[in-house]
């Protein structure tokens, strides 16, 4: 009996042994989480955007809870991003934001990552002016962030009425019964290729490098008599900004600018504050909508960063619907995205409407060199000291030998 009792015992002592082992073996397995995966980035950003990318950057950390983001921001402006990065390219930042118009400088220097995920979306969110912005060689290289950097029509209502607005041959004769001058800076190379581009022109990079132009040929003659015309009549008047928002509802009553003279523009219009896209033009006796040249901001990731899908995630957040509206909400900057750009918010900023609608015939400068600045102002010039030494034909193919040399 005895010896049946140790047994027994030792039987109990070794299950309850076992069940133990059991029983924390179990809670080992529910109590300890998998560790997440860290990631590290840094973002590069205006001054004036630090507050709102940092709300930005905390809306991605908390949709995305499943790893454990570090993000740090630093203060660089699309301005002098090319020049920063360029600089120290392995000190750079993973995401950064910068104008379409340095996308060529970035490629070539191998700086920015080629997009590769969910391009189909975002082509099909943005405006399709935007998207040509960000991509080189059939190359996506950014993401859209804004379109806020063109210009459009600001005019007095009170003077020229809506129907009156869509041309530029309606605006003149309203300017004209009213003794107003209409305002464009036709002498700066960035307002005056509205005509050439609107008529189909073409600004473009060939195989050598260089810029190539079509602006003297059949139709651009054409273009350059409608310049000649226009800056010819007694309506129209040329300057800087000051004359613009000097003038306005005084002695001009429309002009062609952009967002950044709004607040100024709006104050001195008050009720008869308003804005469209610019105007059609006669060319060779055919109404043509006026082109444009269309800014955009880019926000790209760095090809050397250590963490590329985690970089495109973050720069899409960045530039996504919901953060494009806050964008347009705290700082009134124009978006590139569809939706948000036919809000009501975006609509009812009379400014930022008409720029929303020109940039429906807006071009990208992405393929504008150096070259063609000088030229076309020269051209500009020309016109507005209404010099005729020379035919059109013969001052487009002298500004055109230049800007192609």
């Amino acid at each position: 009996m005895k010896k049946f009792a140790k047994i027994l015992a030792l039987l109990m002592a070794v299950t309850m042994v076992i069940s133990l082992a059991a029983c924390g073996g179990e809670t080992d397995k529910t109590t300890v989480p998998a560790e997440k995966t860290k990631v590290t980035l840094k973002v590069w950003g205006a001054q004036d955007d630090q507050a709102l990318l940092q709300e930005l950057v905390d809306g991605f950390k908390k949709a995305n809870p499943d790893k454990e983001y570090t993000i740090t921001l630093g203060v660089v402006g699309e301005d002098e991003a090319k020049t920063k990065f360029l600089e120290d390219p392995d000190a750079a930042a993973d995401v950064f934001s910068f104008p379409n118009d340095q996308i060529r400088d970035f490629v070539g220097a191998g700086a920015l990552y080629e997009i590769t995920k969910n391009i189909a979306d975002i082509k099909a969110a943005n405006m399709e002016v935007s998207i040509d912005a960000a991509t080189l060689d059939g190359k996506l290289y950014g993401y859209p962030m804004t379109a806020d950097n063109g210009y459009f029509l600001y005019y007095d209502k009170s003077v020229v009425s809506e129907d009156q607005v869509k041309s530029l041959d309606g605006i003149l004769a309203a300017a004209g019964a009213a003794d107003k001058k209409v305002f464009m800076d036709v002498s700066n190379g960035w307002y005056i290729a509205s005509f050439f581009l609107g008529a189909g022109g073409k600004l473009g990079i060939g195989t050598d490098g260089k810029q190539t132009c079509d602006f003297n040929n059949e139709t651009g003659i054409k273009v350059g008599e409608a310049i000649k015309a226009f800056t010819a009549n007694p309506a129209f008047i040329t300057g800087d900004d000051p004359v613009l928002t000097g003038g306005m509802g005084e002695k001009i009553c429309a002009g062609v600018s952009g967002t950044w003279n709004a607040d100024k523009i709006r104050e001195k219009l008050g009720e008869n504050y308003a804005a469209t896209k610019l105007p059609t033009f006669t060319v060779g006796g055919v109404q043509t909508q006026m082109g444009s040249f269309g800014g955009y901001k880019l926000i790209g990731v760095n090809k050397g960063t250590k963490s590329p899908l985690d970089a495109m995630a973050l720069a899409e957040w960045l530039t996504n619907e919901q953060s494009q509206a806050t964008r347009f909400a705290k700082r009134e900057l124009g978006p590139s995205n569809l939706k948000v750009a036919a809000s009501g918010a975006v609509e009812a900023n009379v400014a930022l409407g008409a720029l929303a609608a020109q940039n429906e015939f807006a071009t990208s400068q992405k393929d504008v060199l150096g070259s063609y600045w000088g030229p076309a102002e020269a051209f500009g010039t020309e016109m507005e000291a209404r010099n005729y030494a020379k035919t059109i034909q013969q001052q487009l193919d002298d500004m055109v030998a230049q800007i192609t040399a």
